[in-house]
Order: C-alpha cells, then sequence, then structure tokens
C-alpha cells in the first residue's frame, strides 16, 4: 500500500527532528542523513570481528581505553572514536551506529543506520581471506539482508526514502595496498601497481554500483591514505631511520587518482546518485609532515608497545601505553589516535558535505 502525502509528510518531519535538528554541520535547505550505512575496513569497524576466528580483532584493553569515559573495548581499532563516530556527531544523530553483528543490534524506531565493515577487509577479496575476516561481498550480502529486514519493519516505500536520504560510507583500500601488495608480496606476483590499482578502482566501482542498485543515493568513497607513513609500513621498509616509504605513498597516489575518476564518472552516471570521493591522503599526510601545527610529537610510532609493529593482538594489556596519546598520530601501528580521526573528520566534513545534496 502507498503512504498518503500525510504520512510522507509526518515521516519527513520526524527523520529531520531526529537526524539534523542537532547536527554541528548545517545541512542546506530542509535537507536531512537520517543514518549512516558504513562498509569497509578497520578504519570504520565498529565491532564485527570480535566474534571471528581472526587475529584481527581489538575487543580488548587497551583498545578503547578512553572511549566514552574509558577502559571501554568495543572491537573500534584505536584508544576511542573512529570517524564515523565523529560523522554521525557531525550530523546530530542520536547515538552509536551499531555493528550488524553486535549481539544487540536490533532495528529500532529511531533509524541511525548499521554498519558492516570488518577490520582487515579490503577491496581485493584476498585481503579479506589473508585475515579471515568479512569480505565486501559478504558485507553486501548483509545488507541485501537488512534491507530485507527494513521492508519488513517500515515497509518498502519507507526504506526506499530511508535509503535514499542516508549517507553510505565505504572505507577500503588500506589492506589491499599495505598487506596484499607490498607486505606479503602476493600481489605483487601477479600485478605491477599500475596494474592493480585498475584492478582495485574497478572493484570499487562495482561496488558502488551495486549498492546503488540497492537503493543508496549519496555515497562517500574515502581513497587511501599514505600507506607507507604508517608505523607498521616504516618498520618493515623504511629502514634503520624508519622513514616514509616514498613509492608505496606513491601506490596509494595512484590509486586515488584512478578512484577519484572512477567516482566522478558514476556521479556522472548513476541517476540522482551523489558519488564523492573522499581525499584522506592529502588532509593526513599534513599532519604528519606538520606536527606541530595540531599539537602532536610523535608521528613515526604507535602509542601501544614499541609502537613499531604492535597491531591488534600483539597490542594488549601486557604492553606499555605512551603517558599522552593525544600528543600521538597514530595509536597501534597502523591506526591513527581518536584525536587524529577527529581532527580529519573535521576537515572532511567542511570540504564535502554540500556535495551529496
Amino acid at each position: 500500500m502507498e503512504m498518503s502525502m500525510i504520512t510522507v509528510a509526518v515521516f519527513l518531519l520526524c527523520l529531520h527532528y531526529f537526524s539534523a535538528a542537532e547536527a554541528i554541520i548545517k545541512l542546506p535547505g530542509n535537507e536531512t542523513i537520517p543514518g549512516l550505512i558504513i562498509f569497509g575496513d578497520s578504519i570504520v569497524d565498529t565491532g564485527s570481528n570480535n566474534g571471528l576466528q581472526t587475529v584481527a580483532k581489538c575487543n580488548f584493553l587497551p583498545y578503547g581505553k578512553d572511549f566514552q569515559g574509558g577502559n571501554h573495548p568495543t572491537g573500534r581499532f584505536s584508544n576511542g572514536k573512529v570517524p564515523t563516530d565523529f560523522i554521525a556527531e557531525e550530523l546530530g544523530m542520536k547515538g552509536l551506529i551499531p555493528s550488524y553483528w553486535s549481539p544487540s543490534f536490533q532495528l529500532d524506531n529511531h533509524f541511525t543506520g548499521v554498519n558492516f565493515a570488518s577490520g582487515g577487509s579490503g577491496y581485493d577479496p584476498l585481503s579479506a581471506k589473508i585475515q579471515s575476516v568479512i569480505p565486501l561481498s559478504k558485507q553486501l550480502n548483509q545488507f541485501k539482508e537488512y534491507v530485507k529486514k527494513l521492508k519488513g519493519k517500515y515497509g518498502e516505500e519507507k526504506t526506499n526514502f530511508i535509503l535514499s536520504k542516508s549517507l553510505f560510507i565505504v572505507v577500503a583500500s588500506s589492506n589491499d595496498i599495505a598487506n596484499s601488495y607490498y607486505a606479503t608480496g602476493i600481489r605483487k606476483l601477479q600485478y605491477d601497481i599500475g596494474s592493480y590499482s585498475d584492478f582495485l578502482s574497478q572493484l570499487a566501482s562495482s561496488f558502488v554500483k551495486e549498492i546503488y542498485g540497492l537503493g543508496a543515493r549519496r555515497i562517500g568513497v574515502f581513497g587511501a591514505p599514505p600507506v607507507g607513513c604508517l608505523p607498521f609500513m616504516r618498520t618493515l621498509f623504511g629502514g634503520i631511520e624508519r622513514n616514509c616509504l616514498q613509492e608505496i605513498d606513491l601506490a596509494s597516489k595512484l590509486f586515488n587518482a584512478k578512484l577519484s575518476t572512477e567516482m566522478e564518472y558514476l556521479n556522472q552516471n548513476l541517476p540522482q546518485g551523489k558519488v564523492v570521493y573522499i581525499d584522506v591522503y592529502d588532509p593526513l599526510i599534513h599532519i604528519i609532515e606538520n606536527p606541530t601545527d595540531y599539537g602532536f610529537e610523535v608521528v613515526d610510532r604507535g602509542c601501544c608497545g614499541t609502537g613499531t609493529i604492535e597491531v591488534s593482538v600483539l597490542c594488549n594489556q601486557l604492553e606499555q601505553i605512551c603517558r599522552d596519546d593525544s600528543k600521538s598520530v597514530f595509536w597501534d601501528s597502523f591506526h591513527p589516535t581518536e584525536r587524529t580521526y577527529q581532527i580529519l573528520v573535521g576537515k572532511i566534513i567542511n570540504r564535502y558535505i554540500n556535495n551529496f545534496f
């Protein structure tokens, strides 16, 4: 049964009240973003890996030591919040965006979205296979299940409306470049970096088209960070001085150039679609190269243990933690601190939010 015009109007008002009423960022006109729907890797994972048989998990201290008052590990790969937590706050959303795999996950009356991201995953299926985590293909299947649940609760027309107004976030590629290509060298046996970046950008394009076909309209796709400057990569390839690896950073930039072109093509060719490439390379490399401008003191190692290799199960309660993580760009050898994420999201929101309308 179709919704009446009055029902639609009431539903619009409810979504606006529960999403944008307290937004830090001012949305144009009467626009609203009722929720976030998230796919990807550990940068945005909020607990999907907790129940998996994998080393790529962090539902233990010291992870989460600063989360919601302290000592609250949730499966976020940081000392506190991750980017999507800050994006939700900026948009005035109520509460945290739940992981689809959380035991407490359930549809409620105030839609805020859902998180399918799994730490260790990537566009390349090999990346998830190496770490025994949830690949994007399975994240997509979970989203299809979720859409069915939404339709069962709200009906098809309301569900289509929710999906068209929500913000979809896709964050992948770090594991593809860092692990599948460089650290293990597996993909190096099959591709040069040019053909591998083509492979990744085409997989990214296919994924965006898939979620568009399922109702997504506002889609933000994060580019790769300066992977060669991650503490873990400095340790593996940076020599005694542990310098940033120019070759690996150039690989990130090459992939980003192709991803940006592909996303712009989709933006122009998907009707009603707002597909936005989001650059994270430049703002993060600016922090790394100009740390004192942001109040940071340590950029080449994480806060956990020696900061050179500790990540996931190697970053545990047996390790020493730096005295003040707000002075460090990185929390472990692969992931930024909560404060770094907060700075990055502030830059990203202000630069890109209007592109979704």
